[in-house]
Parts: C-alpha cells; structure tokens; sequence
C-alpha cells in the first residue's frame, strides 16, 4: 500500500491560528485557569496553545486527561471511557479542556459534563479541528481552529495506527487508487 500525505493545514498557519485562539482565550476572562489536554491526539496542540497563552499574558496550570472512544478503530464506538484522570482539583475553578479534534463530539461532551460535576465554575472548550457534520451529541466548542473537511486527517499529534504524530502540519493520508480505499 502505497501512502501520500497531503497536506491540509501548514505548520506557519497552524501557529498563527494559536495565537488568535490564545488572545481570545484570554479576552474570555478567565479565573485560576486550569488547561486540561485530552490526550493523546491533542499533546502537541495543547503545548503549542499552552506557550500561545503565555505570551497573550495568562499564566494556565496544566493537566492532561486519558479518554478512549476509539480504542483500536477509526471509528468511536460510542462508549468514553476514562483511561487516565487529572489530579488538581477543578471545583471552583475555570477550566479550558483542549482537544484535537471535534466530531463526534462524545469524547469533549464527557469531559466538560465530567468537569462541571466536579464543581468547575465554567468549563471551556477548544478544539484545533471541527467536523460539524458528524456530530452524534449535541456540543460545540468555545473556540475552533479549523474548520476540517471530512477525511481522515494526521499529523500535529494525531495519528494512523502510531504513526504520523511527529509531523509540524495536519495533513490528510491518501492510499494510491491502485492499491485500496482512502
């Protein structure tokens, strides 16, 4: 099977994006920030967003959550499940939950109404890509990155069976005609 990446958004507009998203994170008034990163996919963005919000003047504490919908497919399946959780308390708090990608929406809806019943006093939400169309839950974040097309899309910490994550850009992984489906 032969693979092209095709790339979709570049690291240079990615950047710029972060830093429009940070100014408007920071235009929203948070308290005691706490950015939670929805892992794995989010790490690069959240720690791109995370030094974004520095320079915009705020100075975030940092936590990073373990959600599985996925697990092993392309396609969730419906039931989040908590593989790793926070330690710092949320109660009180404003929390900014950082995610890569907004599609189905199961994965941020759990996490917010999980951060809310702990007490937040607002949770927010930012995401680097969206996929309105494929909405299962009813959910839209606080701040988008990108409006995405519907493909499979890598790179910038997401990923194809472990591969991929490194790349500085989000691209999307063709298979050649010849060789099988995209």
């Amino acid at each position: 099977m032969i693979r092209r990446l095709n790339v979709l958004f570049d690291a240079s507009t990615i950047a710029e994006r972060n830093a429009e998203l940070a100014a408007a994170i920071a235009a929203a008034g948070t308290e005691r920030l706490l950015v939670i990163a929805v892992l794995k996919g989010s790490f690069v963005f959240a720690a791109d967003l995370i030094r974004a919000l520095h320079a915009a003047g705020l100075s975030p504490e940092v936590e990073f959550i373990s959600l599985s919908s996925y697990r092993e497919a392309t396609v969730s399946s419906g039931a989040v499940k908590i593989v790793h959780d926070i330690e710092s308390e949320v109660a009180g708090r404003d929390v900014l939950l950082v995610d890569d990608i907004l599609e189905s929406g199961r994965t941020l809806a759990y996490a917010k109404d999980l951060m809310a019943a702990r007490g937040a006093r607002r949770v927010l939400t930012c995401v680097l890509l969206e996929k309105p169309h494929k909405r299962a839950v009813v959910i839209d974040a606080d701040f988008v990155g990108f409006k995405c097309p519907d493909h499979f899309v890598v790179g910038y910490g997401m990923d194809v069976a472990h591969a991929y994550r490194e790349l500085p850009f989000v691209g999307v992984v063709e298979v050649d005609a010849d060789d099988g489906p995209t």
